[in-house]
């Protein structure tokens, strides 16, 4: 069996998650998440749908976590991410960190907007 390192091209994973916290390239980040090419973005969670689609020409689809249960997103938000041209899919936060880390790993573009659990 040949082991191999896993690359992820300069866009950081989620290395661990918690009760209210992400952990992102060895940096504790407390509340809600949003990862893209260019790292961690500001975000304070599901009323902040400014930066999702101001970067949205970042990725192929975001993956937004709803915390510790999955809960579909409110009719609003999501009409307004739709209209707005903005691919997503809506899971629960350990599912949607773990998925985007899988899909950045083979090199796909790929966002994450998670609320913690």
């Amino acid at each position: 069996m040949e082991i191999n390192e896993v690359s992820f091209n300069g866009q950081p994973p989620v290395d661990s998650y918690g009760p209210g916290f992400f952990r992102v390239s060895n940096i504790i980040h407390k509340g809600a998440l949003f990862l893209t090419l260019k790292g961690s973005i500001d975000w304070t969670g599901l009323d902040d749908l400014a930066a999702i689609i101001e970067n949205k020409d970042d990725y192929d689809v975001v993956f937004i976590g709803m915390g510790k249960e999955i809960s579909p997103l409110p009719k609003a938000i999501s009409n307004r991410l739709e209209k707005a041209g903005v691919p997503f899919e809506v899971m629960n936060s350990p599912s949607a960190c773990r998925t985007y880390n899988v899909l950045l790993s083979e090199e796909r573009r790929v966002g994450l907007a998670v609320l913690p659990i």
